[in-house]
């Protein structure tokens, strides 16, 4: 009996030095999938600090809370499942679907930047496609709903880009490290955001020290440049935000025509940014990414200009079309909600 338990010990920590490989090998593929994702976690981290804007302190946090909650139910319960069936099933359906959600970011981010050059216009466009989104019951609830949709095509590129750089293997395998990634950029982005956005609190925490001494005076200078600081990097944070959704989108509709066979675009910027480099090659890795973002921010603007008249000619009125055969119930909750 006790060899017999000897030998059931020893199989058991089989097992576990097993287990624990196993657990070091998703880690460590997780870290270089979610290196690769970088990019798009910094977008998502620059867009998310100005849906907090306008909104008192004490609803900072809790509005950072719901939209990051609603990221991991973007990533885990929809997007993962969603990519693990996609990748077995209709692998080419990955691509355009991506490539639908450029160019929702690159219409975003075109809107912003028109509501800046035309308010007026930009808000008949706004009144026109009142009807299209389901009536939030305040404008809290409409600027979490609107974090949330961008941050699910930011979501969706991180996870398509996790899911290629997942060696294949079994599908219990990458849904773990998708899981592990999506986790951890959540708590990556949203814990910084909420960093950035209390920062102005703390400075004005540390600027009420009264310790005469060098440190309390070390601490009230800190705390006076974040206070004072802190709206103009808000500001500029939220003018990166929206670059960057026009630059992500227009690289997602870039590389999605380059898989189609329409190499162009992805050509001309490639040469534009290897030139670049080449001509000052002491900043040749920053200059690159400088023109190549820039390259696809032009391709972003032209994809969102030609998506504002079709969204508010084409999309909106064929919305309203589809809400006239929603059963009475829905028509009624829709009515409430605008009360």
């Amino acid at each position: 009996m006790s060899v017999g338990l000897i030998a059931l010990l020893d199989d058991i920590a089989a097992l576990a030095k097993v287990a624990a490989a196993s657990l070091d090998d998703i880690a460590g593929q997780a870290a270089k999938a979610g290196a690769k994702a970088a990019g798009v976690v910094i977008d998502d981290a620059a867009v998310t600090p100005r849906y907090v804007t306008g909104f008192s302190a004490a609803r900072e946090l809790p509005i950072i809370g719901k939209i990051a909650l609603g990221s991991l139910k973007n990533k885990l319960l929809i997007l993962l499942p969603a990519a693990l069936i996609l990748s077995l099933v209709a692998p080419q359906a990955i691509t355009p679907l991506l490539m639908i959600g450029g160019l929702y970011l690159c219409y975003e981010g075109v809107e912003k930047v028109y509501a800046l050059v035309l308010p007026h216009a930009a808000h008949a466009h706004e009144t026109a496609l009142e009807t299209t989104s389901l009536d939030a019951k305040s404008v809290e609830d409409q600027k979490v709903a609107g974090a949330i949709k961008t941050d699910f095509i930011l979501s969706a590129e991180i996870m398509a880009i996790t899911l290629a750089a997942v060696p294949s293997g079994s599908m219990f395998t990458q849904a773990l490290i998708l899981a592990v990634v999506g986790l951890g950029i959540t708590v990556l982005v949203y814990g910084g955001v909420a960093l950035i956005v209390k920062a102005d609190d703390l400075g004005l925490m540390l600027a009420r020290v009264r310790t005469a001494s060098a440190m309390g005076a070390f601490s009230r200078a800190i705390g006076k440049g974040l206070v004072t600081g802190m709206p103009y990097f808000l500001k500029v944070l939220g003018i990166v935000g929206t670059a960057a959704m026009i630059w992500v989108g227009g690289g997602i509709i870039v590389h999605g025509l380059e898989a189609y066979g329409i190499g162009g675009p992805a050509h001309l910027i490639h040469d534009a940014g290897e030139a670049t480099a080449h001509a000052i090659p002491v900043l040749a890795s920053v200059l690159r990414w400088i023109v190549e973002a820039a390259g696809a921010g032009i391709v972003g603007i032209v994809a969102g200009l030609i998506a504002i008249p079709v969204a508010g000619y084409a999309v909106s009125p064929i919305w309203r079309y589809l809400k006239s055969f929603l059963p009475r119930r829905r028509k009624e909750a829709l009515a409430d909600g605008k009360k």
